[in-house]
């Protein structure tokens, strides 16, 4: 599954266990907009690191972090790529 499509879906899935209603989840919503609240987006990194076996937030050197959903998803796919660029990163 596509990184963005894996991180829609269990936005989604978070929110319905939580009963939130969403915004549209468009590249440029900003994250603090989402409905989600700081334990959702933490819940939701953890299940990332689940499900992609990555969390970009602690391997990263990069301090900024993401505004936007669709800096949070480019920050998730290059984190992604690096891995595949140098399997050493591989946990």
């Amino acid at each position: 599954m596509a990184i963005k499509s894996t991180v829609i879906s269990l936005i989604q899935q978070i929110a319905e266990d939580e009963d939130k209603t969403l915004p549209p989840l468009t590249d440029d919503l900003i994250l603090l907009e989402s409905g989600l609240d700081s334990l959702a987006i933490a819940i939701l990194v953890a299940r990332l690191e689940e499900t992609l076996g990555l969390d970009p937030f602690t391997d990263s050197d990069d301090v900024a972090y993401p505004v936007t959903l669709g800096d949070f998803i480019r920050f998730y796919e290059r984190a992604a790529h690096s891995r595949e660029a140098d399997p050493s990163r591989v946990r």
